[in-house]
């Protein structure tokens, strides 16, 4: 599949499943825009991805603040005047068992993993809605079937996997596909960082 010149924005763009899309992505011919707090990482993965001839360029974005992704999606539009596939993936993982957690703790996993995808989509799809792009958004397969001392990041992959199955029927009619992926297990640093 081609995407020559498409504009893909990656949020969580710098590490993981967000730096392999970019790197996928611009193998592919597209344009990546990758979104993530880290600046010393997200330069890492654009050079990486420019070192072999490809489109890259990486924005400081916080998911969890909606003035963050904006400015994050407007240095987009004025480097490259479209979006047409918004990857929400940023997120991690809030672990332990439900009488070692506080309330506290699931709202701070709903902060990002679900709040920060919903923010996601509303940031761009304004952009989407012009070029009749696409929507993806990253669950996982706790989205589906939940598992010990992992309720509040299960709760939270469940979300979006809801949200996603609700969207698409809205969207669809206005000319915006969306996707909702479903990853196992993924080799990353996602359980050596701590979330404390």
């Amino acid at each position: 599949m081609s995407f020559n010149k498409n504009v893909i924005f990656i949020t969580g763009g710098s590490a993981g499943i967000g730096a392999a899309l970019g790197v996928e992505f611009a193998k592919l011919g597209a344009r990546v825009a990758l979104a993530a707090r880290s600046q010393e990482r997200l330069h890492e993965v654009v050079s990486a991805i420019q070192s072999v001839g490809g489109e890259a360029m990486g924005v400081i974005c916080d998911v969890t603040s909606r003035d963050s992704l904006d400015h994050a999606v407007a240095e987009v539009i004025n480097e490259w005047g479209e979006i047409d596939v918004s990857i929400a993936n940023a997120g991690f993982g809030v672990s332990g068992y439900l009488q070692r957690l506080s309330t506290d703790d699931y709202r701070r996993q709903f902060d990002t993993n679900v709040f920060g995808l919903l923010d996601t989509i509303y940031a761009t799809l304004p952009h989407l809605l012009k070029t009749q792009g696409r929507i993806v958004l990253i669950s996982s397969v706790m989205g589906k079937v939940g598992r010990p001392a992992s309720s509040a990041y299960a709760m939270s992959k469940f979300a979006v996997t809801g949200l996603a199955e609700s969207i698409q029927y809205e969207l669809e009619e206005q000319g915006v596909s969306v996707s909702c992926l479903h990853p196992g297990l993924v080799e990353s640093n996602f359980r050596m960082t701590d979330n404390n």
